[in-house]
């Protein structure tokens, strides 16, 4: 399913990388984190190489409803509590210079991007907690104030509305940008050695590494794996959709999303964990609700994205690790991917620059705090219950009983295998074990997908890869019932 920015705007496609080189810098990822954060040093005069596993934006920039805003759901309350003032009005200045510094970049640049200044609300049912978040939020500096009976078709006693926030169309922005940039698309990083990036194609050798690719996929040092999972989130284009102006989400649940797009609606929602669908039925879901709030409305597109929550609830960006000084990530970004790509971008500049800036710390992936060890330690709990189905869980169903345009794992012998029954009854079938960690891979049924409930890796049905943190395809086994097994099948 494509989304409403990628239908409306395509990018040009670059070649892969064939042949081995060198540069100053080497980022990991083509979306809006790592087009961003390469313009930014190549205004320096450093020499930058891109490097995507696809296409540009062909990730999660892609499924974004592009939202730049400060207001990050009710989080500014429980920062204070959490980390003090200080390093909470660190997240709260850095994101409202994220707002400034787009509307720079578009000004100085000339791109037309359809950036709009807009207001952004939190809305909920419960008053108190609202009136908490905005007085926090006014603490630190925020122009928040507090609504109440917005105008809204799902319950809510009240609102938190943040002024001078935007939207924007983001493959608009990106393509004016990557046009001056070293990109090779279809270039997927196998591994990173010091210096050294190798690729299917060839290796570059840079002073700087910057993984800027949703999920860091080197495991070990950084274990950033322990610290995120990932989640997935559903939206409908919608016309003939009466709503009010500026950008709204829920903080109960469930929660919905929304926002306009010219004469479109953009409505979000039905999110769960990576790997935690079995059941489907989450466009259904929203669906349903539309034809509810907003019964003479018609569905344009749909889509989806990836979202990286990290243990403590704020984004990852600066040096990778103690024994790699010279790697950078930037990770973490949960619900707000578009605001933070720009806070990564001019703090990852700023540290290769050797300037200082005042957001630095609060965003230390580095950092550790024991209000985090529940989290982590949940976290554990979900990856030894993924491994545990893979060596333990006996499988229910079998290839002969899975119904026609669905998928399961399945026993055949002693072997488990992930299969997906086709209308003609051939069959995709690949191995059921992330190639990430090992965790076993559950069936996504609205999205015909192999989705690890681990770490968030994804697949299609016929075992290509679709999301890291994995970085290979799975294994492919026999691909059709009415023949036997391969001789030569991994």
């Amino acid at each position: 399913m494509e989304s409403l920015w990628r239908m409306s705007c395509p990018i040009e496609k670059r070649e892969p990388l064939s042949q081995n080189r060198t540069a100053d810098i080497v980022v990991i990822g083509a979306g809006i984190t790592g087009i961003l954060t390469a313009y930014r040093l190549q205004k320096t005069g450093k020499e930058v190489v891109v490097l995507e596993k696809g296409r540009i934006a062909g990730g999660q920039t892609g499924g974004t409803t592009a939202k730049i805003t400060s207001q990050h759901g009710l989080i500014y309350h429980r920062l204070i509590t959490n980390l003090g003032e200080e390093k909470a009005g660190q997240y709260a200045k850095a994101n409202e210079a994220a707002i400034l510094e787009y509307e720079r970049l578009i000004q100085q640049e000339k791109i037309d991007c359809d950036f709009e200044k807009t207001d952004a609300y939190v809305y909920s049912r419960n008053l108190r907690q609202l009136a908490q978040e905005a007085g926090a939020a006014k603490k630190l500096g925020l122009s928040a104030s507090l609504l109440q009976n917005p105008p809204l078709p799902v319950p809510a006693a009240g609102a938190v509305r943040f002024q001078n926030q935007a939207q924007f169309h983001p493959l608009k922005l990106i393509k004016g940008l990557c046009e001056k940039l070293t990109i090779y698309e279809n270039t997927l990083v196998r591994s990173v050695e010091g210096h050294l990036v190798q690729t299917e194609h060839g290796t570059v050798r840079a002073k700087k590494i910057i993984f800027a690719c949703h999920y860091p996929f080197v495991n070990f040092p950084g274990m950033y794996f322990a610290r995120m999972h990932q989640e997935r989130s559903y939206v409908l284009a919608l016309k003939n959709a009466d709503f009010p102006s500026g950008m709204w989400i829920g903080a109960d649940q469930p929660s919905y999303s929304f926002r306009r797009y010219h004469d479109l609606l953009l409505f979000g929602g039905a999110g769960h964990r990576t790997g935690k669908n079995q059941a489907g039925g989450r466009y259904d879901m929203l669906r349903k609700k539309a034809r509810e709030f907003f019964p003479a409305s018609q569905e344009v597109c749909a889509w989806s994205a990836q979202d990286c929550i990290p243990a403590g609830g704020i984004p990852y960006i600066g040096p990778y690790s103690f024994s790699r000084p010279d790697w950078y990530v930037a990770t973490g970004f949960q619900k707000w991917g578009i605001s933070t790509a720009m806070v990564a971008a001019m703090l990852l500049c700023d540290m290769l620059c050797s300037k200082e800036s005042p957001y630095a710390e609060v965003f230390r992936p580095r950092r550790f705090s024991v209000k985090e060890i529940p989290a982590v330690m949940r976290e554990g709990k979900e990856s030894a219950s993924g491994l545990g189905k893979r060596f333990f869980q006996i499988p229910g169903a079998n290839e002969k009983s899975l119904p026609a345009g669905h998928g399961g794992v399945v026993l055949s012998g002693t072997d488990k295998k992930a299969v997906y029954k086709k209308h003609d009854q051939s069959a995709s079938v690949v191995s059921p074990r992330c190639p990430h960690l090992g965790c076993q891979l559950e069936w996504n049924p609205d999205e015909k997908s192999w989705d690890c409930p681990c770490h968030g890796s994804r697949f299609d049905h016929r075992g290509k890869l679709l999301d890291g943190p994995a970085q290979q395809n799975l294994p492919v086994r026999h691909k059709n019932f009415a023949k036997k097994k391969d001789k030569k099948s991994i």
